[in-house]
């Protein structure tokens, strides 16, 4: 691997890495938007309509040749955007229902749907590194959000299922990214999935119905923060890290979500970290090295061989 190629795939940890970041704090944010009376229907289309205008304007100011895409790509971007709107709603239904916690503990199985994808569909090899990896991520998922405590099977069904259904949609947002790479910037990638997700979620409800909502005034910077923070930069930083590590290095890198999480609750709230959480985001930070270990010192990239 070249000193460049070197340079491209740190940043692309790095740039998970502060996806997950933003990511950790929206769940909270949502979370108490709903308690404040928002529903999930009226936040999705809320965060997909405003994270596509604030970008289409960004991208029309300072990168206008990223809103170019060949018309033969139009059915792709559709795809991909219905994806992305599905992910939204999926998510935020899931944390209406059920602890963020433990949304996020079920979100996160999504690196071994993408592993089985790569191994089963796209027959390529997953050397045992990248396996223990991926178990060790995982696990380690589960001990930080305290998953050990909660009784799963007593929690809404209703929240378990659309859970798993943000897994899968996860997995398959982050899949067909990457397929978009080659031909496309990041940015392309996330504006026209934006633009099809809120085209769609304001044909499902009245058009631009959720903004007339009468919230009040400090509402409105917490649909803001998850408009941009939570949605806009943070996808926008993930397939960053797609272009850079693919896809299934990326969504186990993204588990640091739940460790992020577990650390602003400590900082700011005072809540304390129990001796498995700490174990637990140490797996997770141990995967996310052994990830990286994936590239020899003698220049061969092994990890292209594996995902």
């Amino acid at each position: 691997m070249s000193v460049q190629q070197a340079h491209s795939t740190r940043k692309g940890y790095l740039f998970v890495v502060c996806a997950a970041l933003l990511w950790a704090g929206s769940g909270t944010a949502a979370r108490f938007l709903f308690r404040s009376g928002v529903t999930p229907f009226q936040l999705v289309q809320l965060r997909t309509t405003i994270a596509a205008v604030l970008l289409f304007f960004g991208l029309f100011l300072f990168r206008k040749h990223l809103l170019r895409i060949d018309r033969r790509d139009i059915p792709y971007f559709i795809l991909l955007g219905s994806i992305l709107a599905a992910v939204q709603f999926t998510y935020l239904y899931t944390i209406s229902r059920i602890p963020v916690a433990v949304a996020i503990l079920i979100q996160y199985q999504s690196p071994v749907l993408i592993a089985l994808h790569a191994r089963m569909v796209r027959k390529k090899r997953l050397s045992p590194v990248a396996l223990l990896a991926i178990t060790g991520a995982v696990a380690g998922c589960y001990l930080m959000v305290g998953a050990y405590n909660v009784a799963l099977f007593s929690l809404n069904r209703t929240g378990l299922f659309s859970g798993l259904a943000s897994s899968a949609v996860f997995a398959w947002y982050a899949i067909k990214s990457e397929d978009g790479m080659s031909r496309y910037s990041a940015w392309t990638l996330l504006f026209y999935a934006l633009l099809i997700a809120a085209i769609i979620w304001n044909v499902l409800q009245p058009p631009f119905g959720s903004f007339g909502g009468g919230y009040e005034s400090g509402l409105w910077g917490y649909i803001l923060y998850i408009a941009v923070f939570g949605t806009a930069l943070p996808f926008g930083l993930y397939n960053l890290g797609i272009a850079s590590i693919k896809a299934v290095h990326a969504n186990v890198t993204a588990t640091l979500e739940p460790v992020f999480a577990g650390l602003m609750a400590y900082a700011l709230l005072g809540e304390a970290l129990e001796a498995w959480q700490l174990l637990g985001a140490a797996l997770v930070i141990l995967s996310i090295i052994m990830l990286q270990s994936l590239t020899t010192p003698k220049g061969e990239d092994r990890a292209a061989h594996l995902i």
